[in-house]
Formats: C-alpha cells, sequence, structure tokens
C-alpha cells in the first residue's frame, strides 16, 4: 500500500488511472494541470468527478503557451480535423506539446517529493497514439532515473516510481479496465476544440468513438448530455 499521486487530466486514460490507483493505494492524490491547453473544460470536469468520488485534488497552474509548437497551447495553429482515422499521418501531431509529460511529470515529482508521496501513476499509452514520444516506455523509464538522481532519493530518502499500468494497452482494454473498477466516464472529456460536447472530427474525438465500438460499450458522456438535452 503507497501514497499515490495521480496525473488526472479529466480524460479517458487518466480517469481510468485514477480508479486504478484508488483501488491500490493507501491514499490518493490527484493532481490536474492547468497549463493553458485549448480544452482547459477537462479542468472544470476533473475537478466535478474528483469531488464526486471524494478524492483530494490539487489544480497545478502553469503556462505553457509560451512554450508554443502546439495547437493545444498555440490558438493561432489550427486544430486539425478528420474525417476518420486513417487520414491521420505518422509523426509528432500538431496536438503534440513539446515534452509536456516531462514537464508534468518533473512537476509532479517536486509536488509528491515535498510530501511524502512516493508514486505518480498515469495513463499513458502508445498502441493507439504511437506518434507521441513522451509516453513511451523508454520515456517513463528514463524520467524515473532522472526524477530519483535528482531528488533526495540520492541521499537515502524514498524513491518516486513512476507507475503507467496501461502504457501497453489499447484505448478499449483501458475502457474495460475502468469499467471493472467502477470508473464514472460521464464527466470525463476528450476534445480538443475545447467543448463539452465533442466535435466528432479531432483526433482525440475518433480515437474515443472507436475504443468505446471495440470494446462492445456505450460512450457514457454521450447519453448524460442527451439527458441535460445538449444533444
Amino acid at each position: 500500500m503507497t501514497k499515490s499521486v495521480v496525473l488526472f487530466s479529466g480524460g479517458i486514460d487518466s480517469t481510468t488511472a485514477l480508479y486504478w490507483a484508488l483501488a491500490r493505494a493507501r491514499s490518493v492524490h490527484a493532481l490536474t494541470f492547468d497549463y493553458g491547453q485549448r480544452h482547459r473544460i477537462e479542468v472544470r470536469m476533473a475537478r466535478k468527478l474528483a469531488r464526486k468520488i471524494r478524492v483530494p485534488q490539487t489544480i497545478f497552474k502553469l503556462d505553457l503557451k509560451q512554450v508554443g509548437g502546439s495547437a493545444l497551447t498555440d490558438l493561432s495553429l489550427s486544430l486539425p480535423h478528420y474525417k476518420n482515422l486513417s487520414q491521420i499521418k505518422h509523426g509528432p501531431p500538431a496536438t503534440y506539446v513539446p515534452f509536456r509529460n516531462g514537464i508534468l511529470l518533473a512537476l509532479a515529482a517536486a509536488w509528491a517529493e515535498a510530501r511524502g508521496f512516493t508514486e505518480i501513476v498515469c495513463g499513458f499509452n502508445i498502441l493507439d497514439s504511437p506518434d507521441y514520444p513522451d509516453t513511451r516506455p523508454e520515456f517513463v523509464r528514463a524520467m524515473e532515473k532522472a526524477i530519483n538522481t535528482g531528488t533526495r532519493a540520492v541521499f537515502g530518502g524514498p524513491q518516486i516510481k513512476i507507475t503507467a499500468p496501461f502504457i501497453l494497452m489499447k484505448k478499449s482494454a483501458i475502457i474495460q479496465e475502468g469499467r471493472g473498477l467502477g470508473a464514472d466516464y460521464s464527466h470525463a472529456v476528450s476534445c480538443y476544440a475545447g467543448e463539452e460536447i465533442p466535435c466528432r472530427s479531432c483526433s482525440a474525438c475518433l480515437l474515443r468513438e472507436r475504443a468505446f465500438a471495440e470494446a462492445g460499450l456505450e460512450d457514457p458522456l454521450i447519453p448524460r448530455l442527451k439527458k441535460e438535452g445538449r444533444l
């Protein structure tokens, strides 16, 4: 039983990671980053779920708009839209935020070290989104080594482990894992366009739609929005 901080963006993968950690850790804290992303709606939805399931949460603010280079943080760059997933080209996508996960893991490690947390849980996965360089197993191992080389662990303090339990799982399998854990996906938003109602044409929407179809499940977000009269 450990003290775990979960990188909780509010999307499908991080929501599953939160429930996964709750089933295993002695103490769980959700750490949500408001980094100036176009789809900041995910922060509000993450707060709503954390309150609903009574998980302590910290909203950590930083401004990656100053870094630029991504359609998620630079509004002058167009957000790509597609008719289907086959139109997405290989290579780092326009929605890749330069070294975002490295930055977030470094901040999470500092936060964890200051409070005695010894594990960072994240929902990284590469099978459905292989072109993001900062979600690969090699990246996770390298970041964990860097963290434990640059913290009190060097002097005998507790080491910090980065756990990415879904890194080699398809998103449909992650959803099925979450369903078994009782995960609530009705407020988990994925759309990069920045609205709670999915645009159904950005890469995140298309991947989500395919994942629920492969899992043989209805996306819980849709009936909630219909019930609220928003679809």
